[in-house]
């Protein structure tokens, strides 16, 4: 054994190397349920045959022959119905059941999948994308529910953190392989897609169990509130159950529309920062050599993220991602080069892997247990509505008012959006203390 003056070095320091990584591991992804890894495992069945959204607007226009106008209408209707979907497949989970919901849309998609593929008619192939958007965002609302349903609440910041790791590295595989499978048959593109959602679908169905808590929780709370009126303890009127709870819930609608705020700047990275870069005279090309940073920074560091996100509150984690998606996207005010709009998409993207798990943590707090899908669907839905309106308003902003406004008012929409969080601290906190309290079981009574 040898001593130098970085220390010992041999045997024991490669062993506590080993024993340091491994204690690494085990504090990312270690301690979590067995169900909650056949979760994960299905999103990543699924996500490694995404081929089709990534292509679909250049399949539609080389090779169907259709407009540029019209193939992002499609991509529009793709995700109008997967706003949709989310509030639907939201109540299903409530109603129907988790998994039931969630086995019904993969296999659904999978079917409208190869449907969309078969389709020449413009009118059938915009009905079969709004369709397929509408199954597949169907599944998120149950998927979600299901991890809140068998996660401890200490441990959903990882859990989620871990559960948007393995959607970015099935996207980026899928990204990376899509064009070499549309260049050697374009149709392979939507077989393979629907493989991987009834693979998905077949594994789920066999290893995850639909948690009883989910379907108990519901009747339970009714037969509660009914036994308490029969008794005359409690002479107030019922409050309504269903989405109606949700859109009355004060706490959790200022969290939509906080969240609004950063998915409109957010979502400018889809639509108008390649129209920034064309303005600059960068190619296309360059800006999917961009953008491709933000895959890789996620697939490299996510994991990273979660071990941070341990040390913090969901709220302080949430004002964190807001002021630092702010900080990249308002550079990009001052970027001209690719080198330059590069840094900008790797400090964002540092945002976004905070964002993303605490999201997911903070809405799982604020909903009731019964309620999880229908919370989840229309927090969901929120993001298509910012789907929607983020390209029409930053394309609007930047053609009429320029390319400062655009990007300094994404950096005041992300910069709001942490005050909110921060002034909403208080209230989560209590609203989440409310619901942990009435969802932990009741203490057994004494014996006699």
């Amino acid at each position: 054994m040898t001593e130098s003056r970085w220390g010992i070095v041999g045997p024991q320091s490669y062993g506590a190397r080993v024993r340091t990584i491994g204690r690494w591991v085990y504090e990312t992804a270690g301690g979590l349920p067995r169900q909650f890894w056949y979760l994960w495992c299905t999103t990543l069945i699924s996500r490694l045959g995404s081929f089709v959204l990534v292509v679909l607007a250049i399949y539609l226009t080389s090779v169907r022959g259709l407009p540029e106008a019209f193939a992002g209408l499609v991509l529009g209707l793709w995700g109008g119905g997967g706003a949709v979907g989310a509030v639907v497949g939201g109540v299903l989970a409530d109603r129907w059941g988790r998994k039931p919901t969630l086995l019904s849309g993969l296999w659904g998609a999978a079917l409208m999948m190869v449907v969309l593929g078969l389709a020449r008619d413009p009118v059938a192939i915009a009905i079969c994308a709004a369709l397929v958007g509408l199954l597949a965002e169907g599944v998120r609302p149950a998927l979600s529910a299901l991890m809140v349903d068998v996660v401890p609440a200490a441990d959903r910041a990882r859990a989620f953190s871990l559960h948007y790791w393995v959607i970015n590295l099935g996207f980026a595989f899928a990204a990376t392989v899509a064009g070499f499978v549309a260049g050697a048959e374009p149709g392979l593109l939507f077989v393979v897609n629907a493989a991987a959602l009834t693979a998905a679908g077949v594994f789920a169905a066999i290893v995850v169990r639909e948690p009883v808590r989910s379907r108990a929780s519901a009747p339970a709370a009714r037969s509660g509130r009914a036994e308490a009126a029969t008794a005359g303890d409690d002479a107030r009127p019922r409050k309504p159950e269903g989405l109606g709870v949700a859109l009355r819930d004060g706490v959790f609608l200022l969290l939509l529309g906080t969240n609004l705020l950063t998915a409109f700047a957010f979502l400018q990275h889809m639509s108008t920062l390649p129209l920034s870069m064309a303005r600059d005279g960068l190619s296309p090309s360059t800006y999917g050599s961009v953008i491709a940073l933000n895959g890789v920074l996620i697939v490299a560091g996510q994991l990273f993220v979660t071990r941070a996100l341990r040390r913090l509150d969901h709220t302080t984690g949430l004002v964190i991602a807001c002021t630092t998606m702010g900080v990249g996207l308002g550079l990009i005010t001052f970027a001209t080069t690719p080198a330059f709009y590069a840094v900008t998409v790797l400090i964002w993207t540092i945002g976004e892997m905070f964002q993303a798990p605490s999201n997911a943590a903070t809405v799982a707090a604020l909903s009731p247990a019964h309620l999880r899908g229908r919370y989840q669907g229309l927090f969901t839905l929120s993001w298509g509505v910012a789907a929607f309106v983020a390209p029409v308003l930053g394309a609007a902003v930047l053609q009429f008012a320029g390319k400062a406004t655009l990007w300094l008012g994404c950096l005041a929409l992300c910069l709001a959006a942490a005050a909110l969080h921060l002034a909403a601290r208080a209230s989560r906190e209590r609203r989440a203390a409310q619901l942990a309290a009435e969802s932990a079981p009741a203490p057994a009574p004494a014996p006699a």
